[in-house]
C-alpha cells in the first residue's frame, strides 16, 4: 500500500533535479542546490515527499546508477544536467519514465543499460 508514495517521492526528486525551483526553508539543503531556474514545483509536492525521494535515491538502485546526487553514472545518466535522454524533463514524462522504465529496444544511447519500473505494470 505504502508503494505509491515511494514512488510519487521519486518522481518528485527527479523532478526537481531536472531544474525545478526549489528554494526557500522548508525546502532540505540537499535537494536545495544552486540550479538554474526551471519549472515551479508541481501541486501537492510537500517536504515529507523531497525527504522521502531523497532517502529513496540515495539508499536504492537510482544512486547505484544514476550517481550520487544525480550526476551520472557509468549505468545512468546525469539527472541534474541537461540534455534529458529519453523525456523532454516535464513532470509528466519523468512521472512515466519511473513508472514505466526504460527497455533496451527503446534507449536512444546505446551504450547505457536499460532501467527497471519502479512502480509500474
Amino acid at each position: 500500500m505504502r508503494r505509491p508514495s515511494l514512488v510519487s517521492s521519486l518522481i518528485v526528486l527527479a523532478y526537481l533535479a531536472s531544474g525545478c525551483r526549489a528554494t526557500g526553508p522548508e525546502i532540505p539543503a540537499s535537494v536545495r542546490a544552486e540550479r538554474a531556474p526551471g519549472p515551479e514545483m508541481p501541486t501537492g509536492v510537500t517536504v515529507a515527499m523531497l525527504n522521502e525521494g531523497d532517502s529513496l535515491f540515495n539508499t536504492g538502485s537510482c544512486q547505484r546508477c544514476h550517481g550520487q546526487k544525480g550526476v551520472g553514472g557509468t549505468n545512468g545518466p546525469p539527472l541534474v544536467v541537461g540534455p534529458w535522454l529519453q523525456v523532454d524533463g516535464s513532470y509528466e514524462q519523468i512521472v512515466q519514465l519511473i513508472t514505466t522504465g526504460v527497455p533496451r529496444e527503446k534507449l536512444k544511447d546505446p551504450t547505457r543499460r536499460p532501467m527497471s519500473p519502479h512502480g509500474g505494470p
